[in-house]
């Protein structure tokens, strides 16, 4: 049976790199999101709204996935909400495709704030590191969890194999990404380097000094056909990191040296990007005509809040990967390869200067 895949979130840093490597791979592609965008002229673009359940049927109607992947969430202003929508969207996009003949494997992405917390009550409970899939589910509403029961619930009606997917930071090529490390920190080079401000490490003591690890977006592009191929992986959660470990102030002098610029000293405490970058719209608007940038609004490109969150943790943050190596996943990835490799895109694609 040909392979037919529905991404839910395609616009996004985990769809759009999953989009491009199914489609390497020969599968058929259906990207959905409310505005489809994505540069794969392969992929079908599918316009819907997870929160309007009729649209969702509609748009959705004749598709008939074999593989779903959920790589989408909505941010509320509490947890209670974030469960309420989020766990809607996924209930409302599996209602959707509940008559697919062929569909055999749904696959949802989460994160590590399964083990760590959401985000109003983010670290209240002193993490146990390495992060191992077997931990049991915090005392706390995350609608992480809500999104994997809506899938248990799902998976039990209809019989399809799931996986639970919970990278660390995602490094990875999109734009307009609420959660984007490695472009944040693209633009705030380039701003350092133009302007010849200090490239400061914004987060905290424990980030700076402690080991830590990272997600390339590619390594779970590859992760989550793997675990929808093989069934070693079937009904199963897995952590996926890139595999080795490091400490930032190990990689951020050689990020500094990518863009021709000197890492600045530590000030021993945190500089968050939010107060770094605040008002800096007119500054990159100005970068992006000097240089001829596709895109001139910072908004688009910089998340700070997100950086600074995952920056400014103040615990060691380390994830084991022993269970899906030994169901059969042995991909690695150089962390420092990842940021590298993602600032020579954007350079190409000239969303930051050559």
């Amino acid at each position: 049976m040909a392979q037919r895949a529905l991404i839910a979130g395609v616009s996004g840093i985990v769809g759009n790199n999953l989009a491009s490597h199914l489609v390497s791979k020969g599968w058929e592609v259906y990207g959905l999101a409310r505005k489809p965008q994505t540069n794969i002229p392969e992929v079908h673009p599918v316009a819907a709204d997870l929160l309007d359940p009729d649209s969702l049927q509609s748009a959705l109607s004749g598709i008939d996935p074999t593989h779903v992947f959920i790589a989408t969430w909505l941010r509320q202003a509490t947890e209670a909400e974030n469960c309420k929508v989020n766990g809607a969207m996924v209930r409302n996009l599996l209602n959707a495709v509940d008559s697919a003949e062929g569909l055999s494997h749904v696959a949802l992405v989460t994160g590590l704030k399964h083990y760590l917390g959401p985000f109003e009550a983010y670290a209240k409970t002193k993490p146990v590191t390495p992060f191992r899939e077997e931990m049991p589910r915090l005392p706390y509403e995350n609608f992480y969890y809500t999104q994997e029961d809506e899938v248990f619930a799902a998976a039990e009606r209809r019989g399809f194999g799931w996986s639970v997917h919970r990278p660390h930071t995602i490094i990875g090529y999109a734009l307009g990404n609420a959660m984007n490390m490695g472009v944040t920190l693209a633009v705030y080079a380039t701003i350092c380097r133009e302007t010849e401000k200090p490239f400061i490490f914004p987060g905290s003591p424990q980030q700076w000094e402690g080991l830590t690890d990272v997600t390339d977006a590619r390594v779970l592009a590859r992760h989550l056909e793997w675990a929808g191929t093989s069934e070693a992986a079937r009904d199963q959660a897995f952590n996926i990191v890139n595999g080795d470990i490091f400490r930032w102030n190990w990689l951020w002098p050689k990020l500094a040296a990518d863009f021709g610029i000197e890492a600045a000293p530590y000030p021993g405490h945190k500089s968050p990007l939010e107060s770094q970058l605040a008002g800096a719209g007119p500054v990159w608007a100005g970068i992006a005509a000097k240089h001829g940038l596709a895109e001139p609004d910072i908004n688009r490109l910089a998340s700070a809040w997100h950086t600074d969150m995952d920056l400014g943790r103040e615990m060691e943050v380390v994830t084991d990967m022993t269970k899906s190596r030994l169901a059969g996943f042995h991909d690695y990835q150089p962390t420092l390869g990842s940021f590298l490799d993602l600032f020579a895109r954007l350079r190409g694609d000239r969303i930051i200067p050559a």
